[in-house]
């Protein structure tokens, strides 16, 4: 599972790395995500490849209520195509979600203790995600997204059994792109080949409310 991560990469570098257009939204340096809030998030439409605001927790379009989505903020990949509320997502509206590090939280002992996993020198990377358009009559739509997970790769397998499913920068535009066959866009989904690096943090990342640096510092 994934239900924290974070996003520090100045906007510039941001916007070079995924290779996308000036944002419109107001961006800033977020230590501690979290669900049902707006993040940032890259996909492909007729209008391209951009990057906006899209609610953490996936709303099916036959939704009745968007509060769904609350309960909906990981897909795993081994069932994406037997979901019904994910099916259609995985063929024709995938996305990456830009992150610097997640979050996950291990038992030792009497507690649970937060640990914040990065690539080494915090560069970027493009978690895949699934997003939809909610809509009821007379009210605004809404755009989610779910986070995909896999399997734990042998680095951090320790900490959790599974991970947020990471796509290597030379497949992201594949992943985005709406012509590759779903099964090629699938064989994407696989634990994270490269180094990972994890490392204890404070429990200040416990509650969403402390969005700040010293969420992400070791302890």
């Amino acid at each position: 599972m994934c239900g924290r991560y974070s996003l520090t990469t100045p906007l510039d570098d941001l916007v070079e790395v995924f290779d996308v257009p000036p944002v419109t939204f107001d961006y800033h340096a977020r230590y501690n995500i979290a669900p049902t809030q707006e993040v940032p998030v890259v996909a492909s439409d007729r209008r391209g490849t951009r990057l906006g605001l899209l609610r953490w927790g996936f709303v099916p379009a036959w939704a009745a209520d968007p509060s769904i989505g609350s309960r909906m903020i990981n897909a795993r990949a081994e069932s994406l195509l037997g979901k019904p509320a994910f099916k259609q997502a995985a063929a024709s509206r995938r996305c990456l979600i830009p992150a610097d590090g997640f979050y996950e939280w291990v038992v030792e002992g009497d507690r649970k203790v937060p640990y914040w996993i990065h690539r080494p020198g915090r560069e970027p990377m493009g978690l895949a995600g699934l997003w939809e358009r909610w809509q009821t009559r007379g009210a605004e739509p809404v755009y989610s997204m779910a986070i995909i997970t896999v399997d734990a790769n042998d680095r951090i397998k320790h900490l959790h059994d599974r991970m947020p499913a990471i796509v290597p920068a030379a497949y992201r535009a594949a992943w985005l792109d709406t012509e590759t066959p779903t099964e090629d866009a699938m064989s994407l989904l696989k634990p994270y080949e490269d180094t990972l690096e994890a490392y204890p943090v404070s429990t200040l990342v416990n509650s969403p409310a402390n969005d700040v640096p010293e969420c992400i510092e070791p302890v």
